[in-house]
């Protein structure tokens, strides 16, 4: 979703703002654009692809401010993207979020003021102009405004006759990096990890100045202080490393990202699990009811958790999509977890229903990978995934990393309240601990994905069946395929076909099932059967030792228990990855979709 970078400082202001716009196409767009000063305001931007536009150099500007745009208000045009400027182009404002009141204000300035685009944040650049005329201070001018918003957003203004950059933040992340010549803004540290891994993480409320002699951070009119933290990864593991894309990149960090979520946390011999949370074993043995909040791919790592949680730590779990969440009201909320699960920390609707959940008075767990996301900052604990940046905009990694960081969460629910064994967590430890050799082996069979990939690629549908545990992976399966590749995908419980999506199954439409450990693999062998005698080719995810006489084609899954799913899940991956570099997508920015949801 759309990207907000700045930059102060006596460096080449051009270049390093155009650099922070090209770190920030991860988190998709469809237009981009740049504002410098110095002294006089230069606002270049245009729709299409950040190479397309042009950032000239110019020497004096000691700061900008840059967009990358997804459109929510508006067709991607050039008149649509951000900065969007006043009516003397005096004043540049870029934003992130909606306006909810957006219509109200343009109607009270549309007699005064002339627009030139569609979207909701024009207007706060024509209101800052009228402030202007009130203030001689740009701070007390974008203080004005923002009192008189209503939705989300995130907000960099900066303005002719004026020093440095005004900032402002409200349910939309933004993040301040500290270098000893230097001061940058960005949507995530992703804008500028290239050049300091010093940051503040902005709070809802908060408004900042930035200039030359530092920064000044208001809310509620009283100046705060935000803590300076160091990030633990560098501009390097941002990298393609050699690889043509992001996703493939990171689908080969799997094992390493899977060894970082256990790192320092995982005792196998004596079945521990230490997860520095702050939930009391009495706190624990109470619970009635875990209630996980999750989009996309973190509703299925979700999906998986639950069926853990449910076998292996005696609770009552539920698993709603987030934007559908609400707490129900016979539910005690003294006796309920809410577990949210978000790469980021910042998806719009998953930080809202983990909002529902502590306005209820829950407690609250957000399972991240980003260490202070307002979901981090806002959750009664925090739980982190360490699956490094995931710049890719399909999630690949840190679904990997979440399911392991979910199952330590398992265990160690399981051990407090007494539903677990210490040999049965050894078990289970034991099992996870393979997991890294286990996918290094699946990475090590790639070519053999890729001639089955480019053999089907053509097809006319896909479909994925699997139960249990391999239920959640054919829906991660299938929303991989179809988000790269824009092909037709769908995942289903395996007993499901036969209540219509037999009808779709043709010889053209390939079923690829998960048949491992914790899936009910004979059951679902009776579904491969019926779709092979209505023609269509089977591809087997498999720990069967013998499983070419089952299907057309089978990839063999390593055994490791109860994870085994989590592995044939790369498969899958690299399936996806190989049929859409076979049709020539954009891999890393497929079309209409964005890395972070910060919008509802």
């Amino acid at each position: 979703m759309c990207g907000i970078t700045g930059y102060l400082g006596d460096g080449n202001c051009s270049k390093i703002v155009a650099q922070s716009l090209k770190n920030l196409e991860y988190r998709g767009y469809d237009s981009a654009g740049v504002a410098l000063l110095d002294g006089s305001l230069h606002v270049h931007k245009q729709s299409g692809q950040i190479d397309d536009l042009t950032v000239p150099s110019i020497p004096d500007a000691t700061c900008g401010i840059g967009h990358t745009r997804w459109s929510t208000h508006g067709a991607p045009t050039d008149e649509n993207a951000h900065p969007h400027t006043d009516c003397e182009n005096e004043v540049a404002i870029v934003h992130n979020g909606i306006i909810d009141n957006y219509e109200t204000l343009k109607r009270d300035l549309i007699g005064d003021h002339v627009f030139t685009s569609e979207t909701d944040s024009e207007v706060v650049a024509h209101l800052i102009e009228d402030e202007l005329d009130k203030t001689e201070y740009l701070l007390d001018a974008v203080e004005a405004v923002v009192a008189m918003l209503e939705g989300s957003f995130a907000i960099a203004v900066t303005a002719a006759g004026h020093d440095g950059i005004v900032v402002a933040r409200q349910d939309s992340p933004l993040v301040i990096g500290h270098a000893d010549d230097a001061t940058f803004i960005g949507s995530d540290v992703t804008a500028f990890v290239d050049h300091t891994r010093t940051v503040s993480f902005l709070e809802d409320g908060d408004i900042a100045h930035i200039t030359e002699s530092g920064h000044t951070i208001v809310n509620g009119g009283t100046i705060v202080e935000r803590e300076r933290r160091v990030i633990d990864w560098d501009a390097d593991a941002a990298e393609k490393g050699g690889y043509e894309h992001y996703m493939r990149k990171e689908i080969h960090e799997q094992p390493q990202a899977v060894r970082q979520a256990l790192s320092g946390r995982v005792d196998e011999v004596a079945g521990v699990v230490d997860l520095d949370l702050s939930l009391s074993e009495e706190y624990c043995r109470s619970l009635d009811e875990i209630q996980i909040i999750a989009c996309g791919t973190s509703y299925y790592a979700g999906l998986y958790a639950a069926e853990l949680l449910e076998r292996y730590a005696d609770v009552r779990v539920s698993v709603s999509i987030a934007s559908e969440y609400e707490f129900r009201e016979n539910r005690d909320p003294w006796r309920t977890l809410v577990v949210a699960v978000t790469q980021s920390g910042e998806t719009a609707d998953t930080l809202r229903a983990l909002r529902k959940g502590a306005g209820a008075g829950v407690r609250t767990l957000a399972v991240t990978n980003t260490v202070g996301s307002t979901m981090a900052r806002e959750a009664d604990d925090a739980l982190y995934i360490r699956s490094g940046p995931e710049i890719g905009v399909a999630a690949t990694k840190t679904f990997a990393s979440q399911v392991t960081t979910l199952t330590l969460l398992t265990v160690y629910l399981g051990r407090q309240r007494n539903a677990l064994s210490s040999n049965e967590a050894s078990t289970i430890l034991n099992a996870v601990s393979e997991v890294p050799g286990a996918i290094q082996q699946v990475l090590d069979a790639e070519s053999t994905v890729r001639q089955t990939a480019e053999e089907f690629a053509d097809s006319d549908s896909f479909f994925f069946i699997g139960r249990q545990l391999g239920y959640p992976v054919a829906l991660e399966g299938a929303l991989k395929l179809k988000e790269i590749s824009y092909d037709h995908a769908e995942g289903f419980a395996g007993g499901e076909l036969k209540h219509g999506p037999l009808a779709l199954v043709t010889e053209n439409t390939p079923v690829l099932a998960i048949l491992t450990e914790g899936t009910n693999a004979a059951e679902t062998l009776h579904n491969v059967k019926e779709v092979e005698s209505r023609g269509a080719p089977t591809i087997g995810l498999t720990s069967d030792p013998d499983p070419n006489a089952v299907f057309d084609i089978s990839f063999q899954v390593p055994d490791v228990g109860l994870m085994e799913p989590v592995v044939a899940n790369v498969y899958l991956q690299l399936f996806a990855y190989h049929v859409a570099n076979q049709k020539g997508r954009s891999i890393d920015k497929p079309r209409n979709l964005a890395k972070s949801v910060t919008v509802e």
